[in-house]
């Protein structure tokens, strides 16, 4: 046990000098890295695309080992996530937080380690439509991390945060703020906990998802570029969504108490495919002015010249197998395509005024998969269905990059989409003689046909194996139990 207090003592040394040198509190864009994806670059190649792009901060939505080894010695900030299905154990075990924090967290980090600055314990898990299954979870789990922490040395350094969903704060003007009723009490807590430990409020804002949503959203409203139909507030006047949503925080944060709350914003972003109003050029104009009114430090109404402390875009790259159960749009957020190349210019203001593509990527041989000249189109839909169900075909939606391309051209993209995430084999290119592979890329206008990327096996299985290791746990703790009870 003095061996390992030892170890721990020197760690947080190590840990204290590095901040010392970095200030936790310097406002930074950062990025969210997502991996909920088929066709997956290695994460040394991502590390390599952050440093290459001077992005200082990451937020990571589960601790993947691979992830995490990827990132130590980098230099680069890390916000690590615990999936709210873990919140219930934690909650209700000390010695499943400590394990966790162990295996995650104390596993990466200490000289040439991963630089762990955040856990965020939950991810939106106030969310109206979860209809209060984390609500009570949260706080109980945060108190056993937090301990955990301490008895690691580590509570000075490694700050615990929750991230929020917009919807948990509600009012018609900004000024009027407030948390939802059945929120209060458990938001006070959980400010109180953060305002104690020197940590930030954390909130995800997507003007895009109010312009979705809501046909009689101004859409002018949602960007930075002036509105027609700007919101007067008393004194104050808003011309965009993000300044007006971000102020109803303020009030509302100020109504338990609590106004001058840090506040950083952990997703904000807009996507580039997938839905009416998702496009390169939307997405472009909204995430550059976003950063640029940022950084000019003007701040908003209520905290002139304060602007949030840090900003994690959303995304890095595009996630090909997230749920499109909110859209198509949920698989196009990346700045970056899903193998790392840039959309667009985009000044990060971070040093490069435009973003750098990744390096060294591996791709597979330029093939493609497509329909056969003889193809009898009313006997493909069970084949569409089939290829779309396991690869993304979400740019065929209506308003999606695909969409023109017409009814041969949206069989050939399917079956494509299929055989890159099939590696190419050979075989997932029949669909009973319908398909046939070509050397010609099929690409027409703005419609790019994929050629998949030579993927690290062990980052295949990352997240699996996170989980894997999950109910590992999950499992021991219960045969402690059952041992402790039969020893009484």
């Amino acid at each position: 046990m003095l061996e390992g207090r030892l170890l721990g003592g020197a760690i947080v040394m190590w840990l204290l000098a590095c901040r010392w040198v970095v200030p936790m509190g310097e406002s930074a864009i950062g990025v969210n890295w997502g991996t909920v994806s088929f066709l997956k670059l290695q994460p040394s190649t991502v590390v390599e695309l952050l440093k290459d792009n001077k992005i200082p901060k990451v937020k990571v939505f589960e601790a993947e080992p691979e992830v995490l080894k990827a990132l130590m010695g980098s230099g680069i900030q890390v916000m690590v996530g615990i999936p709210n299905q873990m919140l219930a154990l934690l909650s209700t075990s000390p010695t499943a937080a400590d394990l966790w924090l162990r295996q995650n967290v104390s596993a990466y980090i200490g000289k040439d380690g991963a630089d762990i600055r955040y856990i965020a314990v939950g991810n939106e898990p106030f969310l109206t439509s979860y209809n209060g299954e984390y609500q009570n979870l949260v706080m109980p789990a945060i108190l056993s991390l937090q301990q955990s922490l301490v008895k690691a040395n580590l509570a000075s350094y490694i700050k615990l945060v929750v991230p929020c969903n917009a919807d948990a704060y509600e009012s018609s003007l900004p000024s009027q703020g407030a948390f939802r009723p059945e929120l209060t009490q458990i938001i006070t807590q959980l400010v109180q906990f953060l305002n104690s430990n020197g940590a930030p409020f954390v909130v995800n804002i997507y003007p895009f998802l109010s312009l979705y949503d809501n046909k009689d959203f101004p859409q002018d409203y949602a960007f930075f570029e002036g509105t027609t139909h700007p919101v007067t507030d008393g004194n104050n006047v808003y011309t965009n969504a993000f300044d007006g949503n971000y102020d109803t925080l303020v009030a509302a944060l100020t109504k338990v108490g609590y106004g001058q709350m840090p506040i950083v914003i952990g997703e904000i972003g807009w996507p580039s495919d997938g839905a009416i109003g998702a496009n390169i050029t939307a997405s472009k104009v909204f995430n550059q002015g976003l950063i640029s009114h940022v950084l000019n430090n003007k701040g908003t109404p209520l905290r002139p010249g304060a602007p949030p402390m840090d900003i994690y875009l959303f995304s890095l790259l595009d996630e090909g197998a997230k749920s499109i159960l909110p859209g198509g749009f949920e698989r196009h957020w990346g700045i970056f395509s899903f193998d790392g190349q840039a959309k667009y210019p985009l000044n990060l203001g971070l040093g490069n005024k435009e973003l750098k593509n990744a390096k060294n990527v591996q791709y597979l041989p330029s093939r493609w998969c497509v329909a056969s000249p003889s193809i009898d189109a009313q006997n493909v839909a069970n084949h569409m269905r089939i290829a779309c169900s396991v690869a993304d075909c979400t740019t065929l939606d209506y308003g999606g990059s695909c969409n023109g391309i017409g009814e041969k051209g949206n069989i050939s993209y399917a079956f494509n989409s299929y055989y890159q995430v099939q590696m190419q084999d050979s075989r997932s290119c029949n669909f009973d003689g319908l398909g046939m592979i070509t050397f010609r890329d099929p690409s027409v206008g703005d419609c790019r046909f994929l050629v998949g990327v030579v993927t690290d096996k062990g980052s295949h299985s990352s997240v699996s194996q996170t989980r894997y290791q999950w109910w590992v746990l999950l499992a021991f703790l219960i045969i402690i139990q059952i041992i402790s009870s039969f020893s009484l």
